[in-house]
């Protein structure tokens, strides 16, 4: 898959973070929905904190059947799962290499993560607690490169062969390579203390944490004519109930639940509104 130059370079993406893990997460999955599909294949890729190289590809077998049109995409099949283990079965294994890893993946937050933590949840585990996200997609929308955000898109742009894409191993080693290289030409705005790293890329500057968010919303500008929902950026924030100043990508991955009240008719009262956001949060 990575050979030579390229897996030398998979390899400094680690220096950024000497002496902590980092690891590249992506998986494969049924489908879309957070809620209701289920994991497939999972990858972790990068190192341990002591340097220990860590490249772990793993398919499993979903209690549902796998779409045909999900298995045409990342080339899984439901006969390929039918010896593997359940998620079950490897859970423990795969909690450890995340716990307090530093994950990194594109649109790792809002999905493979939200999905990770669903999966668990529904076999009565906590969920691995990552020391910090660094989210690709949230990086190079803080960083506003152009358009198309894909992970294909910008792997060719930055010269990153992606081979076998949609397999969760090939997807999580170019995100490394891809975040590596972003860290190398915007040094400047990598030097930061972690978790300050962390809610730079996931909500810029202007919103060190959700309290000083809270204090700023007046000056953000409204979407909707009851200024329930503001623009930040490219971000759109709630200003109102119990997630007022959080972000909507941030609160569709922890609660999705309340976004999807907040998409119903007894949520916002603002069709235009609800269609901005189903956007947002598609793009």
């Amino acid at each position: 898959m990575f050979k030579g130059g390229a897996l030398r370079l998979l390899f400094m993406a680690q220096d950024l973070f000497e002496g902590e893990k980092v690891l590249a997460f992506d998986l494969e999955t049924t489908g879309t929905s957070t809620n209701n599909d289920r994991i497939v294949q999972y990858a972790l890729i990068g190192t341990l904190a002591d340097g220990t190289a860590v490249n772990v590809e793993q398919i499993v077998k979903p209690p549902i059947r796998i779409p045909l049109e999900a298995s045409n995409i990342h080339g899984i099949y439901n006969e390929d799962v039918r010896d593997k283990p359940a998620l079950s079965e490897v859970a423990e294994e795969l909690a450890e290499l995340i716990d307090g890893a530093i994950l990194v993946g594109h649109n790792v937050r809002s999905f493979d993560y939200a999905m990770l933590k669903t999966e668990f949840l529904r076999m009565g585990r906590l969920a691995p607690q990552p020391k910090a996200i660094m989210d690709t997609l949230e990086l190079v929308r803080r960083l506003k490169l152009p358009r198309p955000h894909r992970l294909g898109a910008m792997c060719q742009r930055y010269g990153i062969r992606l081979e076998a894409a949609h397999t969760a191993a090939a997807d999580a080693a170019a995100t490394m390579l891809l975040f590596w290289r972003l860290s190398v030409e915007h040094a400047g705005a990598f030097r930061r203390p972690i978790p300050e790293l962390e809610r730079w890329i996931a909500h810029g500057d202007s919103a060190k944490d959700a309290s000083e968010l809270g204090r700023g919303l007046d000056d953000l500008v409204p979407v909707d004519s009851m200024g329930k929902v503001r623009e930040d950026g490219e971000e759109l924030v709630l200003a109102f109930g119990r997630h007022r100043g959080r972000y909507v990508r941030e609160i569709q991955a922890n609660d999705p639940s309340y976004i999807g009240w907040l998409l119903s008719p007894k949520g916002l009262d603002c069709p235009d509104t609800q269609a901005r956001i189903k956007e947002h949060l598609r793009s």
